[in-house]
């Protein structure tokens, strides 16, 4: 097979001739239920924090839409958009501009996304084990940087431009708008969205090519590192500083909005809007959780039971609608 046969493939290979992932209809039920039954959620108000409080999970669950249609897993992502926050608050406190901040932070995602990725590919190591090392590598820098402790940004510019508008959205939701444009095109008008899909569906096609899979695929873990530095840029200046932990756990919610938008674990097999279903489908459900006073620690419960429900439905209405064209 050569480079051309695998660039004529159908890019949208994944959401040909199937049903609609079930996602798409359980988003507009909950919308349905949340505004009926939980009073201010439908308020603009409250829609547009909505948008605000997703912002950085869309940036994070981005690539790692990539990464999991590879066949891999990217459990690192939390601890080091928390390690690119306190580099990035720390960068600010010693005087640097926001731009040259952020691209400390975005060097050192891009560093531990790309070691992820080496170990991963190169040496073939199982993704579980390399990002679970990473997540704690990662951590414990942290934590080694600030002694556990916050580090207070006190820059008025970085307040400013977190609260500045765009065209009448707010900065971060123009954020995470930035970060699906940037990933739908490399995923579905570039080369390097071929090889993402041929890593995942059959890599040897890709190796018998004569396209270095290795290197797309330390690509792919590099990206999800360099987006969790650029979200810093959104961690830090929602909360105006940088806790070692406070991102740690939004891998879980970036795997479930993969998970719920249809993409599998293997044959490369995804949606990208069907990650972006996800991710506003698990907002609403925290955003109407957190109005009723539900306690975060049943919001992740009630996360993990929707992921299973979808799931189950998913396979169901798959293994039906195989049947019926068998």
């Amino acid at each position: 097979m050569t480079t051309g046969q695998l660039q004529q493939a159908p890019r949208f290979a994944a959401r040909r001739r199937r049903p609609l992932p079930s996602i798409v209809w359980v988003s507009v039920a909950l919308a349905a239920i949340a505004a009926i039954g939980v009073p201010g959620f439908a308020s603009s108000g409250n829609l547009a924090d909505i948008g605000s409080q997703i912002a950085m999970l869309v940036v994070i669950a981005m690539p790692m839409t990539l990464v999991i249609l590879s066949e891999g897993l990217d459990l690192s992502a939390g601890a080091v958009l928390s390690l690119g926050g306190v580099v990035f608050a720390q960068a600010l406190a010693a005087g640097a501009g926001i731009v040259p901040a952020l691209l400390v932070a975005a060097a050192v995602g891009t560093l531990a996304g790309g070691l992820n990725g080496t170990l991963i590919a190169q040496l073939r190591l199982p993704p579980f084990v390399v990002t679970l090392a990473m997540l704690g590598i990662a951590r414990g820098m942290a934590l080694v940087l600030t002694d556990g402790n916050a580090v207070v940004v006190a820059t008025p510019a970085l307040s400013h431009l977190y609260a500045m508008t765009v065209l009448g959205m707010p900065f971060p939701i123009v954020c995470a708008l930035a970060a699906w444009a940037v990933t739908y095109v490399l995923l579905y008008h570039t080369k390097f969205g071929t090889y993402v899909f041929a890593i995942g569906g059959n890599r040897d096609a890709l190796t018998l090519a004569g396209v270095k899979a290795k290197v797309f695929h330390v690509a792919i873990y590099a990206l999800s590192g360099l987006f969790a530095g650029l979200a810093a840029l959104l961690l830090v200046g929602r909360m105006n500083a940088a806790e070692p932990n406070a991102a740690i756990g939004i891998e879980f919610d970036a795997i479930a909005a993969v998970v719920l938008g249809g993409t599998s674990f293997e044959r490369g097999d995804g949606w990208l809007t069907g990650t972006v279903l996800g991710v506003v489908t698990i907002g609403m459900l925290r955003n109407a959780l957190n109005l009723l006073g539900v306690e975060s620690s049943l919001q992740v419960v009630s996360v993990g039971v929707l992921v299973l429900l979808v799931i189950l439905v998913d396979s169901l209405r798959k293994s039906r609608f195989l049947g019926a064209h068998a």
